[in-house]
């Protein structure tokens, strides 16, 4: 592949600033588009994927810090994008390193990260302490935070401390509207092979309805190889709007902000599909909702779980998965209905990372079945999802 232009060294770096709600101010070079981001401060510790990571949808609100030291050497290409609608571009808004950003030297790159990042408005600062974040993070809990960057080193840091003092925090927070398609889209496009691209979509097939809250695209490419037909439809969409589709299941997604908040206009929604026997397949943010729904309850995670090496114990195999996630909200499995049983659990800290009901063909995951860290682990959940669906299928009426 011929590198393009923007495959070469960005803009020279600009001062930068990441000032924390606590006053806490971290100094460093600019990176990325230019100007000031705030959100909520998450570490990730995942060692590659930092593109998917910031372009998941999931992140939107969030200010993510890489505590692998060296970002960048892979640069970027439009093969591995996970905003699934124009919308879901607007994932992270900011994204801080320890070292300065690498340039390319991969030969899928088509840009430079650090363009890329321009390109998306997300804001960077390199030359931090990282591990002090972490550490911070992981006694007092994800602070809200402001990346700023300035041409002079000059900062109006009591400006700064101020606003992040007084951001919005994440609970009640309802940010997947921002990160929805605005429209019903047929998806047709499967798995990435690799030196041939993507696999084409089955013309036949059980078709699955998607309530996209900020889906990412690798969730939609993993239903198409497992034999599905995808229509994207957005989070707003009403019962009747998804059975009139006819679907043979629905799989809520993935996506951003505090699920009580978006429940509040789709639950209804959730819960008229469940009632009408349809099989449903919740995901991260979607097995967030499918609880509460279920009259469960989430709760709001001191550090979350931000990456790809998060062993999860499958209670139905006995496998351990190792898996990627990224969640600040976690389902209170105390609080899940008589007829849900617990599937999946965190080895991390014991929280539930998934349950199914006995009573209605209803199943769902908190961490991310369509990610590959490494492993694929847990791609055998769509397998089964869409098997269920085509045995249905067959079944007499």
């Amino acid at each position: 592949m011929t590198a393009t232009k923007k495959n070469q060294p960005p803009m020279p770096m600009t001062y930068a600033r990441l000032v924390l709600a606590d006053g806490t101010v971290f100094a460093g070079k600019g990176l990325g588009a230019r100007g000031e981001s705030i959100g909520e401060l998450c570490f990730n510790t995942a060692m590659t994927g930092q593109q998917e990571i910031l372009a998941d949808p999931s992140y939107a609100g969030q200010i993510v810090c890489f505590t692998f030291p060296h970002v960048g050497n892979v640069g970027t290409n439009a093969e591995d994008e996970e905003a699934a609608s124009d919308p879901a571009t607007r994932a992270a808004t900011g994204t801080v390193m320890r070292a300065d950003m690498t340039d390319p030297a991969n030969y899928r790159a088509q840009e430079h990260f650090s363009d890329w990042m321009a390109d998306r408005a997300i804001i960077g600062i390199s030359g931090v302490d990282t591990r002090a974040i972490t550490r911070r993070i992981r006694e007092s809990g994800m602070p809200m935070a402001v990346i700023t960057h300035a041409e002079m080193n000059n900062f109006d840091l009591e400006r700064l401390i101020e606003i992040a003092r007084t951001a919005q925090t994440m609970e009640g927070r309802e940010l997947a509207a921002g990160v929805m398609s605005g429209g019903d889209t047929d998806w047709q496009e499967g798995d990435w092979i690799w030196d041939k691209g993507f696999e084409t979509g089955p013309e036949n097939g059980p078709l699955v309805a998607v309530l996209d809250y900020g889906v990412k695209a690798n969730i939609l490419r993993r239903l198409v190889s497992a034999g599905a037909r995808v229509k994207v439809m957005p989070g707003k969409s009403t019962a009747t709007d998804v059975l009139a589709a006819k679907p043979d299941g629905v799989l809520i997604s993935n996506g951003p902000g505090d699920p009580a908040a978006t429940g509040s206009y789709a639950l209804k929604t959730i819960r008229g599909v469940i009632d009408a026997g349809v099989p449903v397949l919740g995901i991260c943010l979607g097995h967030q909702m499918l609880a509460l729904a279920l009259g469960g309850k989430t709760v709001k995670m001191a550090q979350g779980h931000h990456g790809a090496n998060h062993p999860v114990k499958n209670h139905e195999t006995g496998q351990v998965e190792i898996v990627s996630m990224n969640h600040g909200f976690a389902v209170d499995a105390s609080t899940l209905p008589a007829d849900a049983v617990e599937t999946h659990v965190s080895l991390f800290d014991g929280t539930n990372c998934g349950f199914r009901l006995t009573s209605k063909p209803v199943m769902s995951v908190q961490h991310h079945p369509e990610a590959s860290p490494g492993p694929q682990d847990s791609f055998a959940v769509f397998d089964r999802f869409v098997a269920s669906l085509k045995k249905a299928e067959a079944s007499p009426a």
